[in-house]
């Protein structure tokens, strides 16, 4: 077996693993690069990249069947799956080039392809044929797709977002499980493109909205253009002649049985860590047998073994990986030094249409923090001005604040423009503005933005600004 000694080994070769080797590089050139799988990452094999331009397609598709709405006559909207489906790998192609163009100019002596497991603390076999004696470890083998085991009846039309891509053609049907992030974005562009969908959840879930006002919202709009029931009773999943049948209970209407052509589990991801015989890594582990991190040093414990990027199960987002990746690299080329590492205001968007997005605290957390010491604004977008020209108008945008300090907490979002007033939220939110201070930025007419100022406007005037009264609010926390 060949042996090696370096100061850093990564495990995994994909965002937070080529962020985290560029940082170890600027200190050492003793480091191991291990990739047990294709190069290039999750976002642009088969995640945010190939998902956006399926649903650029829909879009256009949806635009086009609008276009009544404003005196235009578009005539017969054609959707040529074959050729929708080869632009869909074309570009995902071009993006995943890019990434292997980067992993190309590493040097060939830090690269090393195969599968990893810990002998021990310090030791990593790689397929039985390399020992690797590193200093210090990265962890950053990724996610996969978390499939339940009784989906797993629609055989081989189980498909699962990384074979969507890979389709030749749009099919007739897809019954969808999981209105997640990946599932509403996926299932709606489908349903857009002319393919029978419906959509199946459990717990009542719908995509990562928190506010319950939102959620309602957002189901509503949803099951306008295709059938979503986040909190179903589906009885049996079959593999059948004509694809897959699902019987579920459909309301008053009793049990129902659809056959679709194929079954797309979008039921979350599970950290690919269960492959590495972690137990050997003398690091403590949750009841889910996960390493237990720092969620700001990236450090497992007080060992010399840090976990970045989706392997850790904490934000599985392509920012996240790549400032984890960042922090990382960082404590494992400085080590015993470690620091924590600056992170940002959570932010996250879901590209249906209307757009979702969450920014900062989420309701529930903003009660916890101030013991129910907080305000909430909010607009509808139904008769927004600038939205209604454009024929957006439909959304409600939730913003919350702090009683006392006027502190802008967070904020949800289904609606237009959402991916970009997000931003504007999670840039005052970590600059820590107070709704006040937000007003006092420059709004133009007329554009979506306005009703931002709609909701802080509205929140303003709910807020009680100000120390509280003695006795009041004893729960608030600083501030207050």
């Amino acid at each position: 077996m060949d042996k090696r000694e370096v100061d850093v080994a990564i495990i995994g070769a994909g965002t937070a693993g080529m962020v985290a080797y560029s940082r170890v590089r600027k200190v050492t050139d003793k480091v191991a690069l291990i990739e047990g799988d294709q190069y290039g990452t999750t976002c642009a094999r088969v995640g945010c990249m190939p998902s956006k331009l399926l649903i650029a397609a829909a879009d256009s598709a949806y635009q086009m069947a609008q276009a009544d709405l404003f005196g235009v006559s578009a005539g017969n909207i054609k959707v040529d799956g074959k050729r929708i489906m080869e632009r869909v790998r074309s570009e995902r192609d071009r993006f995943v080039g890019s990434v292997l163009g980067s992993v190309e100019k590493f040097p060939e002596e830090h690269k090393i392809k195969g599968h990893a497991r810990f002998a021990g603390p310090n030791r990593l076999i790689i397929n039985n044929e390399t020992e690797i004696h590193a200093q210090r470890i990265i962890i950053a083998t990724g996610s996969r797709p978390n499939i339940p085991g009784f989906l797993k009846e629609a055989k081989d039309r189980l498909v699962v977002n990384d074979d969507i891509f890979e389709w030749q053609d749009l099919p007739e049907s897809v019954v969808v499980f999981g209105p997640g992030v990946i599932g509403l974005e996926l299932g709606q562009a489908l349903s857009r493109l002319g393919v029978r969908v419906r959509m199946f959840g459990v717990g009542g879930a719908v995509g990562p909205i928190q506010d319950d006002n939102i959620r309602e919202y957002a189901l509503k709009r949803f099951n306008e253009e295709f059938p979503l029931d986040p909190d179903s009773d589906v009885k049996r999943v079959e593999r059948v002649d004509g694809g897959v049948a699902v019987t579920f209970t459909d309301g008053s209407a009793g049990e129902k049985t659809e056959t679709f052509e194929y079954l797309l589990a979008a039921t979350g991801r599970r950290p690919n860590v269960d492959g590495l015989d972690i137990q050997n890594a003398d690091i403590e582990l949750d009841e889910q047998g996960l390493p237990v991190f720092d969620s700001y040093t990236l450090r497992c414990a007080q060992s010399h073994i840090f976990i970045a990027g989706d392997a850790n199960n904490d934000l599985p987002l392509l920012h996240e990986a790549a400032d984890e990746g960042y922090i990382a690299g960082n404590n494992a080329a400085s080590y015993p030094e470690v620091r924590a590492g600056k992170r940002s205001t959570p932010l996250a968007v879901v590209f249906t249409d209307p757009q979702i997005a969450t920014v900062g605290m989420t309701i529930d957390e903003v009660d916890k923090r101030c013991g129910g010491c907080f305000a909430v604004g909010e607009v509808s977008f139904e008769n927004q001005g600038r939205s209604r020209v454009i024929g957006k108008n439909s959304g409600l945008l939730r913003v919350y604040g702090e009683h006392g300090s006027g502190l802008f907490m967070g904020a949800e979002m289904f609606g237009p423009a959402a991916e970009h007033i997000a931003h504007l939220l999670a840039w005052s939110a970590q600059r820590r503005l107070t709704v006040s201070e937000m007003l006092d930025m420059p709004f133009y007419h007329p554009v979506i933005e306005e009703g931002v100022r709609t909701a802080l406007r509205d929140l303003n005037r709910n807020l009680s600004i100000g120390p509280a009264p003695e006795g009041d609010c004893t729960d608030c926390g600083p501030g207050v």
